[in-house]
């Protein structure tokens, strides 16, 4: 007995009526094909437009993420380089946001 096809979600048209896609090209190695196929039927309902859309946010997120992670270790870096103990940071933060408005 066959497996039932997935079903494919109803998406409401994004080009507004204009033709704004572009077409653009890319390689991906043979052994990697597989894996692509795989994710595309998962991720796009088989339509690789639609599954490199959906990685947009997940790959966009990952890249915040780490950016993040870099930033909160300079800031770790410097205030132990200037002798700042970590729980007086938010009262640090207070009073310069403080001056800088004038209340």
């Amino acid at each position: 007995m066959a497996a039932e096809p997935r079903k494919r979600k109803a998406r409401a048209a994004r080009d507004h009526g204009e033709a704004r896609a572009q077409t653009l090209g890319f390689s991906v190695q043979a052994e990697d094909r597989p894996v692509l196929d795989e994710l595309v039927d998962y991720f796009g309902d088989g339509n690789r437009s639609a599954y490199l859309r959906a990685t947009y946010r997940v790959m966009k997120s990952i890249m915040l993420a780490e950016q993040m992670r870099d930033l909160q270790a300079y800031g770790q870096q410097r205030t132990a380089e200037l002798g700042i103990e970590p729980a007086d940071v938010p009262e640090r933060i207070r009073e310069f946001l403080k001056g800088e408005d004038g209340t």
